[in-house]
């Protein structure tokens, strides 16, 4: 089966504080998005590669791939609005009768290969897999008041991670339908997956807490301590 990574990098850096995307800031010698490219381009599992992208800076990523000189990088595709536009356009822009679908941030470049083997083994036995790890803070639900109306058994509790891999016939059929509904609304794929084929089992692999996401200005400093612990020759050619 082949398996296609989807690269989404489409977001903008607003949370960040920053007025550039927070995939193509530099940390230790390189963006972002390439750490988390050469992962995929390394891994002997992944065919080919997709990246989808914040509309303005195509070009921007397209000379990152030239570059970087990546052989697996097939297709640069224009990300949408939300986040689910973007992961419709790369299944949509996917012309397999059948294959395996692995969806990732850009700004996770510290995703493992053993993380992306186990997601591709998993496929074997299931349509769709999440990673997570447990979660670790007691999770409270508040009601429109502020006043705490339920606390979750941590025990059952994960924090979810990207990839999320699915094979590509049920990914699109959650698409489609999920596309139907005008009340839509999602922040990842394998919550439309749970929303709109619920008979679908979505299997858990274990996920890494160094498999953090760039999101707020405090993760830019934790990122790249570790990135420099994991690539020090980077900083020494800076």
């Amino acid at each position: 089966m082949k398996n296609i990574a989807v690269i989404l990098a489409g977001g903008s850096g607003t949370r960040l504080g920053e007025n550039y995307p927070k995939q193509l800031l530099q940390i230790a010698g390189k963006s972002v998005i390439e750490y988390t490219l050469d992962v995929f381009e390394k891994h002997p599992l992944i065919h080919e590669i997709f990246i989808v992208a914040n509309s303005g800076y195509i070009q921007n990523i397209q000379d990152i791939v030239t570059a970087g000189k990546y052989q697996k990088i097939s297709r640069i595709l224009a990300g949408g609005k939300e986040r689910y536009e973007s992961s419709w356009n790369a299944i949509r822009a996917c012309k397999e009768k059948e294959c395996n679908l692995i969806f990732h941030d850009s700004v996770r470049p510290l995703v493992s290969e053993r993380i992306l083997t186990d997601c591709i083994e998993a496929l074997k036995t299931y349509n769709a897999v999440d990673v997570a790890v447990p979660t670790t803070d007691t999770v409270i639900q508040i009601n429109e008041n502020n006043i705490i109306r339920h606390i979750p058994q941590r025990s059952t509790l994960r924090n979810s991670q990207t990839p999320q891999a699915f094979r590509l016939s049920v990914i699109k059929k959650a698409y489609r339908k999920a596309l139907e509904d005008p009340r839509l609304q999602t922040t990842d794929d394998c919550g439309i997956v749970l929303r709109y084929l619920p008979g679908e089992p979505i299997y858990v692999v274990p996920g890494d807490t160094v498999n953090l996401k760039l999101t707020y200005k405090e993760d830019l400093y934790l990122l790249e301590k570790l990135l420099q612990l994991r690539f020090p020759h980077n900083t020494e050619n800076k």
